[in-house]
């Protein structure tokens, strides 16, 4: 993005720079998590689905019927339950995500003159892993509230101050399943980064800004599917670490790798793809959504305010 770097032959500074990365990065985040929430609380709620389905609980036999009984029983505003601990987390999270890849591409070139595609990956992992820490506390709080299937809204600081009462602030309490969150965001970023930015600058630009917009779209929709795919295992063992346990007062699922061992034993492999549907259906259009916000916001910032 030359234009954005540097605006009628004047480089921008490297301070001003980083907080254009922050304010885009913040705005891509923001606009997908509210256009996508229903999405990730269907993906939830299949994620936390075991087999067998407990005595009395609703099954849930796939997305549209995830759907279908959520508005039945629970009424539309059921599809944005948990949201707003991804508001508050989505801009700093893709704040600190894109400014973190962007400020660490440079220590992954290992003396090459551009970045590579495994500078790209290199970049995303780091990203991810850092992200991750930043927002694992709201994930616990936005899964808890995902997984309740009552009918009446419970507040989020409720739902944290409770589970902080209940277990504190630790990794058996609101920072639980802080392993799997990294895995998952770390992979997912591994390879999402790594592919759009490597595909991007294989496939030629177009001097048609309507076919240059559909070329980025598509390249970021097919990087978020492919990230999905990858990373979804660590995704099922985080819901599963977060969600409520099969049995009351006993503490099933612990660690990441033992989670997975633990679902693929009893339920099989294609329990750890879990979710995948709504996943793909939300991260696909989503991270298309969010690294051409960032990248527009981010060359309009730098364009207009040099």
């Amino acid at each position: 993005m030359a234009s954005a770097q540097q605006v009628m032959g004047h480089e921008i500074s490297p301070a001003r720079r980083a907080a254009f990365q922050v304010l885009a990065g913040g705005s891509a985040g923001f606009l997908e998590v509210c256009i996508m929430q229903p999405l990730d609380v269907v993906k939830t709620r299949m994620q936390i689905q075991a087999r067998p389905t407990a005595t009395g609980e609703v099954h849930y036999n796939g997305v549209f019927d995830c759907f279908a009984k959520m508005y039945r029983q629970e009424g539309i505003s059921s599809f944005w339950k948990g949201i707003l601990p991804p508001i508050l987390a989505e801009t700093p999270k893709r704040a600190i995500k894109f400014l973190t890849f962007e400020q660490t591409k440079q220590f992954f070139q290992f003396g090459s003159p551009q970045p590579t595609p495994l500078t790209f990956s290199l970049a995303g992992l780091t990203a991810g892993t850092i992200e991750a820490i930043a927002v694992n506390p709201f994930e616990v709080v936005k899964v808890a509230q995902q997984a309740d299937r009552q009918k009446k809204m419970v507040g989020t600081y409720a739902v944290a101050r409770e589970i902080v009462q209940r277990d504190g602030f630790g990794l058996s309490g609101l920072n639980k399943g802080l392993t799997a969150t990294m895995g998952r965001n770390g992979v997912f970023n591994m390879v999402y980064f790594g592919f759009y930015h490597s595909v991007k600058n294989v496939v030629p630009p177009s001097e048609d800004h309507t076919l240059e917009f559909l070329r980025k779209v598509c390249i970021g929709f097919i990087a978020g599917t492919l990230a999905c795919f990858v990373n979804i295992p660590f995704d099922v063992a985080k819901s599963r670490i977060q969600g409520p346990q099969p049995v009351q007062g006993v503490i099933k699922y612990r660690g990441t790798l033992s989670s997975m061992a633990l679902v693929y034993n009893e339920e099989g492999f294609r329990a750890l793809y879990k979710g995948l549907v709504p996943k793909i259906m939300r991260l696909g259009p989503g991270g298309a959504i969010l690294l051409l916000v960032f990248e527009y916001a981010y060359e309009y910032l730098c364009t207009n305010f040099p």
